[in-house]
């Protein structure tokens, strides 16, 4: 028996890290943000985050993101080999969507944003929480970090609704609009009940391909 791997997505200021502490503490999951700036690559890419005169190449900055999360990928797989859950708040459709809302060169290219995550362990379930951009400007600490400008997310929105494949069983698009956090903690428990994955699985970890 493994652990289960659930990843929850969304826009910046959108209540993802929130939902992610709530469902890790009500799985007894390890909870894993991305990007994790505690690594030698993530401190880079927090340097990028907070610092405007801090720039980097649009490629550059895309692939430190993959080298990111490549940096935890063993002790990913190594925790659901020993049947521990795991929530993560962001991973690679993050990166893609970021990416892909730049446009440019290889920034249109999907195949080559998704390139550099091909291996990575797929999750079990991806929560992509979606909400209007008037009420994530609304949010408190909107605009501290570099994308969090409003014309930039409707891109980003645009970008993570054309990568997320909704026939697709391992993603589910959830409505938050308006809703408490405890409705929020609701539907995404729901969609994790009726999957099953709040018990342990024996079903073969999968990766992306």
């Amino acid at each position: 028996m493994r652990g289960n791997l659930i990843l929850i997505e969304g826009l910046d200021r959108s209540g993802k890290s929130t939902q992610a502490t709530i469902l890790a503490e009500k799985l007894d999951a390890q909870l894993i943000k991305f990007p994790d700036r505690s690594t030698p690559i993530g401190q880079i890419i927090n340097r990028y985050l907070v610092d405007r005169d801090f720039h980097l190449p649009d490629q550059a900055a895309h692939l430190l993101f993959s080298a990111n999360r490549w940096e935890l990928a063993n002790s990913l797989v190594e925790s659901l080999q020993a049947g521990k859950n795991i929530v993560m708040d962001r991973y690679i459709y993050s990166g893609i969507a970021y990416s892909l809302a730049k446009k440019g060169a290889e920034m249109d290219s999907h195949e080559w944003l998704y390139g550099p995550d091909r291996g990575l362990p797929k999750p079990d379930l991806t929560l992509f929480l979606t909400i209007s951009l008037e009420e994530l400007s609304s949010r408190k600490g909107y605009g501290e970090e570099r994308y969090e400008q409003l014309e930039f997310q409707s891109k980003v929105k645009e970008c993570f609704l054309k990568i997320l494949d909704s026939s697709d069983p391992t993603i589910a698009i959830v409505d938050v609009d308006g809703l408490s956090i405890d409705e929020v903690t609701g539907k995404l428990w729901s969609e994790i009940h009726i999957r099953g994955l709040d018990q342990s699985s024996n079903n073969k970890i999968t990766y992306f391909q």
